[in-house]
């Protein structure tokens, strides 16, 4: 199979910008218009698109909703999107408004009842966010480490028919240091869940050392930074990942 390519789209005041680390105090703005840059990418060949609302990472509800509501109507692929998104009524309103796919993270730890009852009421829909500091597991936007394994809470989800997950090595994310695929290959060889790489992707070499691992169980690789930065080619990207298959 081949590896999925993510361009990454993260709003902050309805922005496009990159943080470090997860720290909105360093933000990157990399622009103020989400659907022309959702219309670049599905111009450069992308079929999907990750789309995070890091206000509402914090705020626990919708901040930027309608940038996402713009890049929905621009964007012809396939956009998954993360960022508050904790409750039952959240997750039937995106997808009524056309989201592919709803990453939930910090409900992941705090409510998985939530979780796994939308997993079974929209089968394929869901994506749990995996995010790591030091192996455990981040929550509230990443400003919380919590005393969960990163295993532990991915096994949770083993039989809930969630889609996905997503990890991110919290440490790297923005910071152009490459990937971390030890991790993410490891999580995904522990779980029968496929699993999204992200954080820290600097270049096509990493596109294809994960796309090597494509049949362990590595469905995809989100990337922004280096996109936006000049470091990857996107359409070199998608050809890395589609000789995956």
């Amino acid at each position: 199979m081949s590896l999925i390519v993510f361009p990454a789209i993260d709003l902050k005041g309805g922005q496009v910008v990159r943080l470090a680390e997860g720290d909105m105090n360093r933000a990157t703005v990399y622009g103020d218009n989400p659907a022309a840059q959702a219309i670049l990418f599905a111009e450069a060949g992308a079929q999907h698109l990750h789309v995070v609302d890091l206000d509402g990472s914090f705020a626990g509800h919708a901040v930027n909703a309608e940038a996402v509501e713009a890049i929905v109507a621009a964007f012809p692929g396939h956009v998954q999107l993360g960022g508050g998104i904790r409750n039952r009524e959240a997750v039937e309103r995106w997808f009524d408004l056309g989201v592919s796919r709803i990453v939930i993270g910090t409900a992941a730890l705090k409510d998985p009842g939530f979780v796994k009852a939308a997993a079974r009421d929209f089968p394929g829909g869901i994506v749990v966010a995996v995010d790591a500091r030091d192996g455990f597991v981040a929550t509230d936007g990443w400003a919380e480490k919590s005393d969960m394994p990163v295993v532990d809470l991915a096994r949770r989800f083993e039989d809930a028919g969630v889609a996905s997950l997503l990890f991110t090595d919290v440490g790297r994310d923005g910071l152009l240091k490459g990937c971390n695929i030890d991790a993410t290959v490891d999580l995904a060889r522990a779980t029968d869940i496929p699993v999204i790489a992200s954080g820290g992707v600097a270049g096509i070499a990493d596109i294809r050392v994960l796309s090597l691992h494509a049949d362990e169980g590595i469905e995809g690789v989100i990337t922004g930074r280096a996109l936006y930065d000049g470091r990857l080619d996107l359409k070199a990207a998608l050809a890395v990942a589609q000789a995956a298959a």
